[in-house]
């Protein structure tokens, strides 16, 4: 009776093998809600991968409030994406020696090294991301700082690049002229951390530095890359069958016609129904924004549920658990306790159960 996440675990492993097999140093993503699968069950598999024998050293989080998850369950390395600052309290000792700061500006870099003279960190270089990061002369500035502090540990230069379309190569040659500039320890200038490179990408920069080591920090396209290995249902919870004007739901609107109501499980508290901006500037996005408020203002709204390959309306906003359907006349309609499939993303959504098969 419950949203549910069902994994095929042969091919999704399969695929897990096959992206850490291609992407030498790999380090795994895990953060937020764990893509949907949890925390936990991330880094789990993060440790699967290394067992196996690939080269996966460092696990990335979030944040430090999600380091105490992942740490039981995975024994290597802990990079923390989210940068450095001074009221955040350095991990507890026995976890500090794992744990990998990423540290974008230089009065933070001043203060870490104060508290923590042995700290293991990043620095990152601001990209046209303009989200975190030091400029080119403020990475210089972190070298002549990190020089004097022979017990720091700083392992390499991180790199947080745009989804875009087109080549990162322009941008990230520039800015591999000022990590070089920077006279960084040798390890700390030659290890670059990066994102948001495609295999192309990362084949041509290893070509063109054959003395730098890239890491690709990978998330999406390694536990989400291959979607036929998932499938999200929900249960059918409830029918009623109504006629065209009856009263239904918490504010009493009525149905424009005849058909059937569905009860099915699934609502705000799994994610059901809320959306993120997604920046699409396109003529057909526009359209079907504009699309979607027309059928908002008569109570028509396309939900991500699916009944024989049709997406079904909302009768009303989803509620905290669940949802309400309109099943139109005609319609096969789905018994109770049956499962019907709905489109999530992943990345916003709460699962009840996850189920891994086989």
């Amino acid at each position: 009776m419950s949203l549910t996440l069902t994994v095929d675990g042969p091919r999704w492993r399969s695929h897990l093998e096959a992206v850490a097999a291609a992407h030498p140093g790999l380090v795994p993503v895990a953060k937020g809600n764990g893509y949907g699968f949890t925390l936990g069950r991330l880094a789990r598999r993060a440790q699967w991968l290394r067992d196996r024998g690939h080269d996966v050293t460092a696990l990335a989080v979030g944040t430090y409030d999600e380091l105490p998850e992942v740490a039981s369950r995975w024994d290597g390395d802990l990079l923390v994406l989210t940068p450095w600052r001074p009221w955040v309290e350095l991990p507890e000792p026995g976890l500090r020696r794992r744990v990998v700061h990423t540290v974008s500006r230089y009065a933070d870099l001043c203060e870490l090294l104060t508290r923590d003279p042995e700290a293991r960190l990043v620095l990152e270089h601001v990209t046209s991301m303009q989200r975190h990061g030091m400029t080119g002369r403020e990475l210089w500035d972190a070298g002549g700082l990190v020089r004097g502090h022979p017990g720091a540990h700083v392992e390499g230069v991180a790199l947080h690049l745009p989804l875009q379309h087109g080549s990162h190569l322009g941008e990230v040659n520039r800015l591999l002229v000022d990590v070089v500039a920077a006279d960084l320890p040798a390890r700390a200038g030659t290890t670059i951390w990066v994102s948001h490179l495609t295999d192309a990408e990362l084949a041509a920069l290893r070509d063109t530095y054959p003395d730098f080591s890239f890491r690709p920090r990978i998330g999406t396209q390694l536990w989400l890359g291959d979607r036929d290995a998932l499938r999200v249902t929900a249960t059918v919870l409830d029918v009623h069958e109504v006629e065209r004007g009856d009263a239904f739901g918490y504010r009493s609107r009525t149905v424009p016609k005849s058909g059937h109501l569905l009860v099915v499980s699934g609502g705000t508290a799994h994610g059901i129904g809320l959306e993120a901006p997604t920046g699409e500037m396109s003529v057909k996005a526009r359209a079907a924004t504009l699309a979607r408020g027309g059928l908002d203002a008569i109570g028509f709204v396309r939900s991500p549920y699916s009944i024989d390959g049709k997406q079904r309306l909302f009768a009303e906003p989803p509620h905290m658990q669940a949802s309400m359907l309109f099943l139109p006349h005609g319609s096969r309609v789905p018994e109770v306790g049956e499962t019907v499939d709905v489109r999530v993303r992943y990345t916003a959504t709460a699962f009840d159960r996850v189920v891994i098969e086989g």
